[in-house]
This record gives structure tokens, C-alpha cells and sequence, in this order.
């Protein structure tokens, strides 16, 4: 498939794609608020820069954008510039994993979730928090 974009097009368009307070975490966000399950805070400065934390009880919880994180349910290769995107991608991944190691080793439960989860089930989504977070 051609892109349609001009570089500079598609450059701005990437660009614009948001790192944090995206719509799968206001959504997640929104539904915990109100359940009443709050205490939690945002963008929490830790390793991988969790969207949810709460502090208390050592819960890191990650929404991770299906293309971003290379979802094995719904990942498509780019067409364009693959090489580049894919280097990128991968990264992602690797940075994921090895997040995952330093929290959990220093302690911390990390719950990981999916954007298309986000989109699909969020309530599922919030009812595993709250039962991580309220033991």
C-alpha cells in the first residue's frame, strides 16, 4: 500500500500520537474514579513511566498501544519505511521487558494491558485492578 502522506505529512501525523494521557487511559482513569477505587497517581516516576501507580500497595499498571508495543493479536507490519518502524518497535518491546525485570524485582506487581482490552472490555480491565489493589 502507498502512503498517501508526503514525508513531512506523515512525519507531523506520528508527532502528533500522544505518550501519555491517551483515550484507553482516560477511559481505565474515568471507571476507577468511579468505582471509588482512587489513591493512585499518574505518570508516577518510575522505571517506564507507568500511566497508573499505586503507591501504597507497589501496583505499576501499563496500557499499551497495539501498534506501539507490537500486540500479537493485532500488529501489522508497516509498509512504509519498515525498517526504521520496525527497529523502533522492537526497542519498545525489549524496554517493556526489561521494565518489567527492575520493577518486579524491586518489588512492585505489574499488570500490562492491551488497547484493543481497553477498547473491547474495559470494565474486565477495572475489575482487575481493584481486586489487585483492595487485597
Amino acid at each position: 500500500m502507498v502512503d498517501i502522506h508526503t514525508p513531512e505529512q506523515r512525519s507531523q501525523n506520528m508527532s502528533a500520537i500522544r505518550a501519555k494521557d491517551t483515550k484507553p487511559e482516560l477511559i481505565i482513569r474515568s471507571l476507577l474514579y468511579a468505582r471509588g477505587v482512587r489513591g493512585y497517581r499518574i505518570h508516577y516516576d518510575l522505571p517506564g513511566k507507568p500511566d497508573i501507580v499505586f503507591t501504597k500497595q507497589k501496583v505499576s499498571i501499563f496500557i499499551d498501544g497495539c501498534f506501539w508495543h507490537k500486540c500479537p493479536q493485532c500488529f501489522r507490519e508497516p509498509q512504509n519505511n519498515r525498517d526504521f518502524w520496525m527497529e523502533k518497535i522492537n526497542g519498545n518491546v525489549e524496554r517493556d521487558l526489561r521494565v518489567n525485570a527492575e520493577l518486579s524485582g524491586k518489588g512492585w506487581i505489574i499488570l500490562r494491558f492491551w488497547e484493543h482490552e481497553v477498547k473491547k472490555d474495559p470494565e474486565s480491565i477495572v475489575n482487575r485492578i481493584a481486586g489487585t489493589v483492595q487485597k
